[in-house]
């Protein structure tokens, strides 16, 4: 079968056009690939490496430092049970003891952990003297009788006040020894 000149001559002009068009497509596609590698020389620390090497480094360090975190997440567990039954919590309060006595010279000190285990400390200021109690307490509690102030002084500890007025009630009436 035989073409016609003037349809070969079509075919041989649209065949030039598409082969420059090709051709420009080429040097852009060219040009974009050097602009890329540059980039990731410039990425990758100055050397032309394999961006599947790369992300294989990435993942080992990845893995290392998961591995890292849930190292760090144990210890930092070990550390929460370990201050747990660390004194944490602790709050004073400071009150008059006797009628004839101010300044607020008396006090009740708790010194707790977060379970409320620990002691409480009180120290009775009188004129020629002063007494010191010290109170076991568990949970917030003491198998010994407890006075308003070591009573307030734990709930304040427990609560995270740490200096507490008790508010003024009656006085209390102790005879200094």
């Amino acid at each position: 079968m035989e073409l016609a000149p003037d349809v070969v001559a079509v075919l041989a002009v649209t065949a030039t056009a598409l082969s420059v068009v090709l051709a420009i497509v080429v040097v852009i596609l060219a040009l974009r690939v050097r602009v890329t590698r540059r980039a990731q020389v410039r990425a990758f620390g100055g050397a032309e490496r394999d961006i599947l090497e790369v992300l294989g480094e990435q993942a080992g360090a990845i893995d290392q430092l998961s591995d890292a975190a849930r190292r760090l997440e144990l210890r930092a567990d070990d550390l929460r049970e370990q201050l747990s039954h660390d004194l944490s919590r602790f709050a004073v309060v400071r009150y008059d003891a006797f009628e004839d006595m101010g300044g607020a010279l008396s006090f009740s000190a708790a010194l707790l952990d977060e379970h409320g285990d620990g002691v409480v400390i009180s120290a009775i200021n009188g004129r020629s003297e002063t007494r010191s109690y010290a109170k076991g307490i568990t949970g917030g509690h003491s198998e010994h009788s407890l006075s308003s102030e070591e009573l307030a002084a734990i709930e304040a500890a427990m609560s995270g006040e740490r200096d507490h007025r008790p508010q003024p009630t009656r006085r209390r009436r102790r005879r200094a020894s």
